[in-house]
């Protein structure tokens, strides 16, 4: 992928001018039509961004809330995006209304309960995880996003990890905005993400630049499309990556994404029994809320202090590597002193590698 992604870098520095004044919009256009294909969206409701979280601020910020207002998130939402919530609710008056989901957690029926208790007539957006980062959920999010629609509540859902993860079909979803990224389970290069719009509120969502698009005359295509599509000179090698990243996950196994999904889900499951029964533990929820990121929690860190990376690091999490050379995250949540284990499984990933996990884990329990 990144030697494919320098042949289009190699092409913008020979002749810049022709890439960007001439070519660029089109080949924008190709890379958007062939990963809404994949993600089952209407390509003119969706653009690219640089990740998720810029995905998640873009709607936010282009949202107008107001004093009594509810913003509904629940306790299992990515720190990045909780803050750009909270941010953009102190701005307005608005307030921050949590749904509390329990982990462990018994059933998908606990994630629906949960959000839905803490809806009320003042509720105007649920920000909501497909996938959560931290505990690895998949939420039952074509439940959720139509019950709030009923109660007429707009769901913003955060799908960072769930592009090649899991099935999707925006169309059939309906949520009214969903941003996720490429770079991560469709292991496209870093900074392709994208964000999709229902069309009835696509007049409403701005890009974080506001650029050249903002007084375009053009009259070819939507503002949405016309905005996003230039906002500012940067690389854009990453999101034109795109169609190659899907096209070489693809053929890795004989049954093309469904088949890359499948195994993955089927060795983040093995790969939780596994630690489960090292750690002996429980599943922490069912096997049927688990795509390709498992999360199991660890005893609580005694010397726990605050982290000194926005991304955290754990202690633990150093001792793997230094002394297993084993990288996996050591998730501080809900806060220090608790913290949670989470793997991910991916083609490149076999079971033997998690048994050696495990190994680990026991000696430097030790």
């Amino acid at each position: 992928m990144l030697e494919y992604q320098r042949r289009i870098r190699d092409r913008l520095e020979r002749e810049p001018i022709q890439f960007f004044v001439r070519d660029l919009e089109g080949l924008l256009d190709e890379a958007r039509g062939e990963l809404a294909k994949f993600l089952g969206a209407d390509p003119d409701g969706l653009v690219f961004v640089p990740n998720a979280t810029a995905g998640v601020n873009t709607v936010l910020r282009s949202l107008r809330s107001k004093r009594g207002d509810e913003l509904l998130v629940t306790d299992h939402e990515y720190n990045a995006c909780r803050n750009a919530l909270n941010f953009v609710a102190g701005q307005s008056g608005a307030r921050v209304v949590v749904a509390n989901i329990p982990f462990p957690l018994q059933s998908k029926e606990a994630v629906v309960d949960a959000v839905l208790s803490r809806v009320t007539s003042r509720t105007r957006l649920a920000l909501l995880d497909h996938v959560t980062s931290q505990t690895g959920l998949v939420l039952p999010i074509q439940v959720l996003v139509r019950k709030l629609a009923q109660r007429g509540v707009e769901s913003l859902v955060d799908g960072s990890h769930a592009p090649g993860m899991v099935p999707l079909d925006l169309r059939m979803l309906r949520a009214t905005y969903y941003t996720g990224n490429c770079h991560k389970w469709l292991c496209a290069p870093k900074g392709a993400g994208f964000l999709y719009t229902q069309r009835d509120r696509r007049k409403s969502i701005r890009p974080l630049s506001i650029s050249h698009g903002a007084n375009s005359r053009r009259a070819d295509r939507s503002r949405y499309l016309i905005e996003f599509g230039w906002t500012g000179t940067n690389d854009p090698s990453a999101c034109l990556s795109v169609p190659e990243a899907l096209r070489l996950v693809g053929s890795l196994l004989p049954g093309g994404w469904a088949a890359v999904i499948k195994r993955n889900r089927g060795l983040a499951l093995a790969a939780r029994r596994l630690l489960c029964e090292s750690l002996r533990l429980d599943p922490p929820c069912p096997d049927e809320m688990i795509g390709a990121l498992a999360a199991v929690p660890l005893s609580d860190d005694p010397d726990a202090k605050p982290p000194k990376s926005p991304l955290y690091l754990d202690p633990l999490q150093d001792q793997l590597m230094a002394l297993h050379r084993i990288e996996v995250p050591v998730i501080p949540w809900p806060a220090p002193p608790r913290r949670l284990l989470r793997i991910s499984a991916q083609v490149y990933n076999s079971l033997p590698q998690y048994e050696r996990l495990a190994g680990a884990l026991g000696s430097l329990r030790h």
